[in-house]
C-alpha cells in the first residue's frame, strides 16, 4: 500500500468536496490548511471517499462559511467546545468538517489525535503526507494504535471518554488489528465509554452492528471489555445456560442467532424462496436512526434473550426455564433504548420483537392453522409481523440441541406460510366490509366500545372469509348483538 505524494492526491482528489473547498479557499481565508483524519486515512486504504476533514491555521467558521457558500448548501457549528464547522452539499452527498490547528502547529495537533492512522496530514494543495506519528507504516501493516501512552492517563483516552468504543468500530469497520499495547489500554479505559455522550455511544455501536465483520466486532469489544460498559444487557447473557434443547449458553446462542440472521441477510431466498424479493423490499427500505429494516432487525437478534438471566429457573426434574422472559426483555430493552437515546420508533420494534419472538413457535404443534388462528398471529404481533417472523427463523435456526433438524424444518415451514400472510397484512391491512358509521346507523347504536368490539370481530370475519360483503358484516353484527359469544 505504500503510495507516493502523487498517487495519494490523486486519490484525495476523487472527494467531492475536495475541488470546492480548494476554490472557495483559493484566496486564503484558511491560512494554513491540511487534509486530515479519516479522509487521508481512507484515500491511502483505497476507501470511497465522501466527506472531507480540514485542519486550519484559520478561523474554522469562516472556512466552512466560504466552504458553503461557494457549494451553495447549509453550514452549521459541530461543537462549540472544539470549535468544529461543517458545511454540506446542496444534496447531503458529502461533508466537510472544519477544525482548527490545535497547538503550535500542525505536529503538535497530530500528536494530540486518537489513532497513529488517524494522524497524517497533505496539504490542501497537494503534497507530500505529514506523518510524525507512523501512520502510514501502521496502515500498511494493518496496524491500530492509540497515541500517547503508556497508561490511560497519558494516553488519547484520557481525552475523549468515546476513543475506546472507536477503536473497536475502527477495527471493525477497516480490518485494522489493535496492537497489544492498544488492546491492553482500552481494557482499562473502557469505563470511561459510559461518560461520553449516550448519542455518540450509539452512533458507533451502530457502525459496529451494522458492519460486515459485526461478528468480529463484537468478539474484540467482548475481549476489552467494552460490552460490559456499552452493552451490559448482552455481557449479562455469559454463562447463562439453558436448557438440552439448546448446545450454548445464552450469550453464545444470541452471537450464533445474529450469525444465522446475517446469512437470511445476505440471501433471504435460501429460506424465503420466492417471498424473499418483497420480503427484502421492505427490508431494504430505510428505517430510522440512520438504519434499514435488516440493520435494525441485527440489534433485535442481539438483544432479544436479554430477559433471560432475570427469569432463569430450575424445575424438580432439572429442566431450566425462562418463563416471562419475553415480556420483561421487552421493558429491558425499552429502557436501553432510553438510555442510548435512539428513537421511540427504534425502540418500539426492537421492544416488540422481543415481546413476541416465541408466539410463532408455539404454533407450530397447532398445524395445520386455521385462517382464525393465522388472524391471531398477526393481530398478536403487528406492527411487527414481518419482523419477528423473519427473527424467529434465525432463533430457531442457531437453536441445535435435542432434536434440533426435525425441529427447524417444521419451524421455517410455518415461517414461509406465516410470512406470506404477515407480508400480505402489512401492504393491506384486512378492514371490516362496513364502515362504523355505517353499521353504528344500520344496528341504531352509538359509537363506543361496543361498536369498536363489533368492528373488530367484523374485521376478523372478512379475514377468515365468514362476512366478506356488506350485507354479510351487518347480518354478522346483528346476530353478535342477539346472541353474544359466553
Amino acid at each position: 500500500m505504500a503510495l507516493g505524494g502523487g498517487e495519494l492526491n490523486a486519490r484525495l482528489e476523487a472527494a467531492p468536496a475536495l475541488q470546492v473547498a480548494r476554490a472557495a479557499l483559493a484566496d486564503g481565508p484558511a491560512g494554513e490548511a491540511w487534509i486530515v483524519g479519516g479522509t487521508v486515512r481512507d484515500a491511502l486504504l483505497g476507501r470511497p471517499l465522501h466527506d472531507l476533514d480540514l485542519a486550519v491555521q484559520g478561523d474554522p467558521e469562516k472556512v466552512a462559511k466560504a466552504v458553503a457558500q461557494a457549494a451553495r448548501g447549509p453550514v452549521f457549528a459541530l461543537s462549540e467546545a472544539f470549535g468544529a464547522w461543517r458545511a454540506m452539499s446542496p444534496n447531503r452527498e458529502w461533508t466537510c468538517d472544519v477544525t482548527a490547528v490545535h497547538g503550535d502547529g500542525i505536529e503538535a495537533d497530530l500528536a494530540r489525535r486518537d489513532f497513529s492512522v488517524n494522524a497524517i496530514a497533505v496539504p490542501l494543495n497537494g503534497g507530500e503526507p505529514h506523518d510524525p506519528q507512523g501512520g502510514i507504516p501502521d496502515l500498511e501493516e494493518r496496524r491500530l494504535r492509540v497515541l500517547g501512552g503508556p497508561d490511560v492517563e497519558h494516553s488519547a483516552y484520557a481525552d475523549d471518554p468515546l476513543r475506546p468504543l472507536r477503536m473497536a468500530r475502527l477495527a471493525t469497520e477497516l480490518t485494522l488489528h489493535p496492537t497489544p499495547d492498544t488492546r491492553h489500554l482500552t481494557r482499562e479505559a473502557a469505563p470511561l465509554v459510559a461518560k461520553a455522550a449516550a448519542e455518540r455511544v450509539f452512533s458507533e455501536l451502530r457502525r459496529i452492528v451494522t458492519s460486515e465483520r459485526v461478528i468480529d466486532g463484537l468478539e474484540l469489544c467482548d475481549e476489552v471489555g467494552l460490552t460490559a460498559t456499552v452493552l451490559p444487557e448482552l455481557h449479562a447473557l455469559k454463562e447463562v445456560e439453558q436448557s438440552h434443547f439448546h448446545h450454548l449458553d445464552v450469550y453464545d446462542h444470541t452471537i450464533e442467532v445474529l450469525r444465522c440472521y446475517l446469512a437470511i441477510e445476505r440471501d433471504p431466498e435460501s429460506v424465503f424462496g420466492k417471498l424473499a424479493h418483497p420480503l427484502d423490499e421492505i427490508m431494504r427500505a430505510p428505517f430510522s436512526d440512520e438504519l434499514s429494516g435488516w440493520q435494525a432487525l441485527r440489534f433485535a437478534a442481539l438483544l432479544h434473550d436479554c430477559g433471560k438471566p432475570a427469569t432463569r429457573g430450575v424445575r424438580p426434574d432439572g429442566r431450566v426455564t425462562f418463563i416471562g422472559h419475553d415480556k420483561v426483555g421487552a421493558e429491558m430493552i425499552r429502557a436501553l433504548c432510553r438510555r442510548l437515546r435512539t428513537s421511540e420508533k427504534f425502540r418500539e420494534l426492537l421492544a416488540g420483537v422481543t415481546r413476541h419472538h416465541l408466539v410463532l413457535g408455539f404454533l407450530v404443534h397447532e398445524r395445520p392453522l386455521g385462517r382464525d388462528l393465522v388472524y391471531r398471529y398477526l393481530e398478536r404481533c403487528q406492527p411487527v409481523e414481518v419482523e419477528v417472523t423473519l427473527l424467529t427463523c434465525a432463533d430457531r435456526m442457531a437453536t441445535r440441541g435435542k432434536n434440533a433438524e426435525a425441529a427447524i424444518a417444521a419451524h421455517l415451514d410455518l415461517a414461509r406460510e406465516l410470512m406470506a400472510e404477515a407480508l400480505a397484512w402489512r401492504s393491506a391491512p384486512p378492514e371490516p366490509a362496513v364502515r362504523g358509521g355505517e353499521l353504528a346507523k344500520e344496528l341504531g347504536i352509538k359509537p363506543g366500545p361496543e361498536l369498536g368490539e363489533l368492528l373488530e370481530r367484523l374485521r376478523l370475519a372478512r379475514f377468515t372469509g365468514e362476512a366478506e360483503t356488506r350485507e354479510e358484516a351487518v347480518d354478522l353484527a346483528r346476530r353478535l348483538r342477539h346472541n353474544p359469544a359466553p
